[in-house]
């Protein structure tokens, strides 16, 4: 049996083998694939050793070498950590089932450069959620932004190098002009850059006065990958890219470490006591409700599916912010457990608008109205996905907002309470209407009066005209995640009690 340490360090190099292997086996496309979901298969018993290990008590880690004295490239797991690579493992196996769906039925080009950017990708994610320090979360939060890069740039259209130029400048730009900085006076002031509970900021209060908040808007802002307004253009530019790209950036990796991160930095670096007893985090949590409603009311406005869930994904983001900034345990486990929901629930709404793309070539919504009678199954999985996003029961999404409401409460902020509801009705408005014209309403008529018909539909057997079966069954599969989490967020909560001082 593999130790939690090694587990580790083999949960960041085996996405890279698997990199090689794509790499060898480009000629052979079904090789080619059987070593992605063979890597992708390794590294979700690699992540799930190491989150069993953690539930049991160890924190288990793996130094690999100082880059200078007091500045070492080193993993260490916690309960958010472990909880994260198993979601991004986990998901990153389905979105590859999907993918090989999309990318087939799509006929898309550069399919191996496609997966071996995937595989780097996946496994700076890992590096990210396992980081035992700032220094380690900066150097692949930085590889995660580069190996992303040829995935948002896929198609090689102008629209598409554009949206790359928006997605890598913004990325960049905040990184090292605003986290990079953050991180070297955080080491400046502390000595070190060690993620610790209860902050490592905690015993520097006293001298370090207003610059506290200074400090925490250069993380908020710095950490571009969380999207709080105004940093988030990068990400509906970044909708150029194929949908298992979209599925990837929205629910399995890069907006997650993004969130992960800032979810870190308020625990284990400035400590919610510090951050409650200074009001250090109180603008924060404004501009993160102002971003919730913002993004909402524009993802209203948007007919492109993608561009809305986008907007809808902005939005979703910041409740995690939200919940960091709160500065409550029970903001911050709403924030927490935000991240498992979300990424089920959004990742189904994405794949399923890759599924009505590749079997019909539609990307407006008042395109899709009937749709639904003819893809029953992709329509019915969007239909859950959106009542987890908003926040029904019995999906996931209900539980971090129902948290979130109890933080605010406990933070007397009851403003924030109207924010989320209202925040949930304007999801209902612009998420439901998909499912329900697409069941209810008659199809638009196409030029010369006639029914559009399906232009790549794999699966065709009486009325039905749905995609490819692997673009199906991964969004069906995180509809039905979405679903179980409801009924077992509760062990996932107690899983995460430590971080936030409870018992687990």
């Amino acid at each position: 049996m593999i130790s939690p340490g090694i587990a580790i360090a083999a949960s960041v190099l085996v996405p890279l083998v698997g990199f090689l292997a794509i790499w060898l086996f480009d000629k052979s496309p079904n090789i080619r694939e059987a070593a992605t979901l063979t890597t992708g298969w390794l590294l979700l018993l690699l992540t799930v050793t190491v989150f069993l290990a953690v539930g049991e008590g160890a924190r288990p880690g793996y130094e690999v070498f100082d880059v200078i004295e007091g500045l070492p490239i080193a993993f260490r797991a916690e309960p958010l950590g472990a909880m994260f690579a198993v979601i991004a493992s986990g998901l990153w196996l389905i979105n590859s089932i999907y993918s090989i769906g999309y990318m087939r039925g799509g006929k898309e080009s550069h399919q191996t450069r496609f997966y071996m950017s995937f595989a780097v990708a996946i496994s700076a994610a890992i590096g990210v959620a396992y980081a035992a320090n700032l220094f380690t979360l900066f150097i692949f939060y930085e590889v995660l932004t580069l190996s992303t890069f040829p995935l948002v740039t896929h198609k090689g259209t102008d629209e598409a190098r554009l949206g790359g130029r928006v997605y890598l400048g913004v990325l960049m730009a905040t990184s090292i002009g605003l986290l990079l900085p953050a991180i070297v006076w955080t080491y400046a002031i502390t000595g070190t850059t060690d993620f610790a509970l209860g902050g490592i900021l905690a015993t520097h209060v006293d001298e370090m006065g207003l610059i506290l908040p200074f400090l925490l808007g250069l993380y908020a802002f710095g950490i571009g990958k969380a999207a709080l307004m105004p940093m988030h253009p990068w990400l509906p530019n970044a909708m150029v890219a194929p949908t298992p790209v979209s599925a990837f950036l929205h629910a399995v990796a890069v907006v997650k470490a993004g969130v992960f991160s800032i979810l870190k930095v308020a625990v284990y670096i400035f400590g919610i006591d510090v951050l409650k007893e200074t009001g250090a985090s109180t603008p924060f949590m404004w501009i993160a409700a102002i971003s919730i409603l913002l993004a909402s009311a524009i993802a209203m406005h948007k007919d492109n599916l993608k561009a809305r869930l986008a907007y809808s994904t902005v939005s979703q983001l910041s409740y995690v912010t939200l919940g960091a900034m709160l500065a409550t345990s029970m903001g911050v486990m709403g924030g927490a457990t935000q991240i498992a929901a979300h990424a089920l629930g959004k990742m189904t709404l994405f794949m399923c608008a890759g599924a009505v793309y590749v079997a019909h070539h539609k990307t407006l919504i008042s395109e899709m109205r009937g749709l639904g009678r003819v893809m029953p199954f992709t329509f019915g999985a969007f239909f859950l996905g959106a009542m987890s996003i908003i926040g029904l029961p019995p999906m996931s999404g209900s539980w971090p907002k129902f948290l979130l409401m109890l933080g605010a409460a406990d933070a007397q902020q009851l403003a924030i309470i109207a924010v989320l509801m209202i925040s949930s009705v304007m999801n209902v408005i612009y998420l439901l209407a998909i499912p329900v014209q697409a069941f209810y309403m008659d199809p638009a008529p196409a030029e010369g009066g006639k029914a559009p018909g399906a232009k790549g539909a794999a699966i065709a057997w009486g009325h039905l005209q749905e995609a490819p079966f692997l673009c199906i069954l991964p969004p069906i599969l995180t509809a039905l995640g979405a679903f179980i989490l409801f009924f077992t967020m509760d062990p996932l909560y107690q899983y995460l009690a430590p971080i936030v001082g409870g018992v687990g």
